[in-house]
């Protein structure tokens, strides 16, 4: 097992996932299409290309503790890269993810990562998240907006009971103000004690 399969075993026993070796792969390959395809496409930063692995894949890995055995359907809002959507997809694989993407040339990376990756219960969508009809399980969302403005966006696709998954800013405040939102929780993670909190609010 290499330096990276070590951080990656070692980060899901710590959060408690089970990744089997396969799972583990694929993160490692979508490491790898991170680093270069993305990357050089600026859809991440250029200063965490050497650093993706723990600055995003395993900070995303966080998500998929709040997955549910119950959960089925799922949206990362604004998917960007595929962060965290491809990485809950790979660790939770009987969870149905959709990409949402507005932006054709992030959506043409997202559907070669489905496709090299071979992964079954991931879609891509090319849409703004207004135009969405749908109603999931879960809505996560990274780098997206305010928390507001985020719940906004993810309310209307929650069935009742469903959940934003939503990932604050290191030192970020966490304020909101709406009617429909049964509960707020923070979730820390043991595993990157420099990140902020995942956010998981759940809807009326």
């Amino acid at each position: 097992m290499d330096a990276d399969s070590k951080r990656l075993s070692r980060a899901a026993d710590e959060l408690g996932l089970e990744l089997n070796p396969p799972r583990l792969v694929l993160l490692e390959r979508l490491t790898a299409l991170l680093q270069t395809t993305a990357a050089d496409a600026g859809m991440v930063s250029e200063r965490d290309r050497d650093r993706i692995l723990e600055r995003h894949v395993v900070d995303c890995l966080r998500a998929a503790t709040v997955v549910r055995p119950e959960d089925r359907e799922a949206l990362d809002l604004g998917s960007g890269a595929g962060l965290p959507g491809v990485v809950v997809a790979i660790a939770v694989p009987g969870l149905h993810i959709t990409l949402v993407e507005s932006r054709r040339r992030r959506v043409a990376f997202l559907e070669q990562v489905v496709e090299v990756l071979e992964l079954p219960n991931v879609s891509t969508a090319h849409t703004r998240i207004q135009d969405l009809r749908v109603q999931v399980d879960l809505c996560f969302a990274r780098a997206l907006a305010p928390l507001g403005r985020t719940w906004h966006l993810a309310a209307p696709l929650l069935r009742s009971g469903g959940r934003l998954v939503y990932f604050a800013g290191e030192g970020s405040a966490v304020e909101l103000e709406a009617g429909d939102v049964a509960t707020v929780s923070l979730l820390r993670s043991p595993v990157l004690e420099s990140s902020g909190p995942l956010v998981i609010m759940s809807r009326q």
